[in-house]
């Protein structure tokens, strides 16, 4: 028998929730997100909701988690069994794009908690996201120098920045022109521009 979305378990409810959110933010700007939409959504009373979460900013914890371990995740399992340092970071790369157009509210939210002037744990968890990205980043490059890939002379840290800032950057043109599948599109040129400013020369 199929259980009823107003009956399903407390990890599958607060599942439900976070993709609820991120749904929600794909057509509005996240800030604008109620407790009262969100309920409504999942056709739920707020009562049921805060049944699962203690408050709003739970809930966007809860949401930042799920974004950081399904990108982190996903761009894991793009870069994997790929031995040229090079090649996994595009690989990452045109992963990170697919993710974004398959879940468009994600980079507003990313933008809205990056702004807050307060230290919400949401917050804390995108940094941490960038952060766990970069590392990643900055293992690959350090392995691209190794093997000649990558010019000796490269900033990695600044390498690592580029990367995630040129995605970025990306996006925002595309939420800008209205248009976010336009942005796979753009994305190989770009990277490919990128690519060439970090390969060695010889």
């Amino acid at each position: 028998m199929e259980i009823s979305r107003k009956n399903l378990p407390a990890d599958e409810r607060r599942t439900v929730t976070v993709e609820a959110v991120i749904a929600l933010a794909g057509s509005q700007n996240p800030s604008d997100i109620t407790t009262a939409a969100i309920a409504k959504h999942m056709n739920l009373t707020q009562g049921a909701l805060f049944r699962h979460f203690p408050s709003k900013d739970a809930i966007w914890q809860s949401v930042m988690e799920w974004v950081a371990d399904h990108l982190l995740a996903r761009i894991d399992s793009a870069a994997e069994g790929i031995d040229s340092p090079l090649a996994a970071m595009q690989a990452m790369f045109m992963s990170h794009i697919d993710f974004v157009i398959e879940h468009p509210g994600v980079p507003r939210m990313m933008f809205g908690q990056l702004q807050s002037t307060e230290p919400t744990a949401p917050k804390r968890m995108a940094q941490t996201l960038i952060q766990r990205y970069a590392e990643r980043l900055r293992t690959r490059i350090e392995q691209g120098k190794a093997l000649g890939e990558i010019a000796p002379e490269v900033d990695t840290q600044a390498a690592a920045t580029l990367f995630v800032g040129t995605i970025q950057g990306l996006v925002m043109q595309s939420m800008l022109r209205g248009d976010i599948q336009g942005i796979r599109s753009d994305a190989p040129g770009v990277y490919a521009i990128y690519q060439r400013g970090l390969r060695s020369k010889q």
